[in-house]
């Protein structure tokens, strides 16, 4: 990328060539909630669990899950499709400078367990071994430390009162609607990442619709619900019964078009039917013509 020019921010760089009906998006719908489209799809993962059986024989700290399949799958499809990777800030449309991905930890599965923000920027010699690697590594440091970062600016703020909530909460909003949130309270918070994915199928619940917000910078949702046995029928009209799970995702609509999602969709889907391609480096071109 070249340098920055005046009207960039940091964490991304401001398109200046959008059409008309780009332009104006974001000024007839200035709240991200206000422009959300919503995917409900049923993906077949049989194949994709049978790769990681046989690529978790014999290793016990790293085992790959279905989750770190569908991080690799999502952050190689951002990568081929770039506008994936824009938002809309202070009413104006930004490429971002990387692929990031967000999630939320639990640090123990009971129902007053403490919820941890973690967000992690894809690398081009990305693997699913590297993300399994560096998932499962984040989740065990998150849920071995105290909370710090953006977690603890949040414990430490919500211990004040309501007046003073109300007045901190009104100037970060300022400092998000230009930019000038400090990096130190956007690093760690998945709201400022390209993808938000949430995987409710390790607390054993449906994928659900959920929203976009609107403060930070994140325009995609992803939430992946429990594995489940399913009859399906072949194109042939035969019958049989595969692993499937239910996916939600909510979309920023002023970031891209309807037929620029879709064919973005049918990536995700080839990546986790061929889960082999989901081993080679983020930036090895794949042939799929979606």
């Amino acid at each position: 990328m070249g340098k920055k020019r005046f009207g960039d921010r940091r964490d991304g760089r401001r398109i200046r060539d959008l059409d008309g009906m780009h332009a104006i998006m974001p000024h007839l719908m200035p709240k991200r909630a206000d422009a959300e489209v919503y995917l409900s799809a049923r993906m077949d993962v049989t194949d994709a669990l049978a790769y990681i059986r046989s690529k978790n024989e014999g290793e016990e700290e790293y085992r790959a899950t279905l989750f770190h399949c569908f991080v690799m799958a999502v952050a190689k499809t951002v990568w081929m499709r770039p506008r994936l990777n824009r938002f809309v800030s202070g009413r104006r449309l930004y490429q971002r400078d990387e692929i990031t991905l967000g999630f939320v930890v639990k640090r123990r599965f009971e129902d007053h367990s403490e919820e941890s923000l973690m967000v992690t920027a894809a690398q081009e010699d990305w693997t699913l071994s590297e993300v399994t690697r560096i998932v499962v590594g984040k989740v065990h440091k998150v849920r071995g430390q105290a909370s710090f970062g953006v977690d603890g600016a949040l414990n430490a703020v919500g211990r004040l009162p309501r007046w003073l909530i109300a007045l901190i909460v009104w100037g970060y909003r300022t400092l998000d609607f230009f930019g000038r949130v400090p990096q130190a309270l956007t690093a760690e918070d998945p709201n400022y990442a390209t993808v938000f994915l949430s995987n409710l199928g390790s607390i054993q619940s449906p994928a659900v619709y959920h929203h976009l917000n609107n403060h930070g910078t994140n325009s995609i949702m992803v939430t992946i619900g429990t594995i489940r046995k399913e009859e399906i029928v072949l194109a042939d009209g035969s019958r049989t019964v595969r692993d499937v799970v239910d996916v939600g995702i909510t979309l920023d609509e002023r970031i891209a078009d309807g037929f620029y999602f879709g064919r973005s969709w049918k990536i995700v889907q080839h990546l986790l039917t061929n889960p082999e391609l989901l081993d080679r480096p983020l930036k090895e071109e794949i042939d799929f013509e979606c």
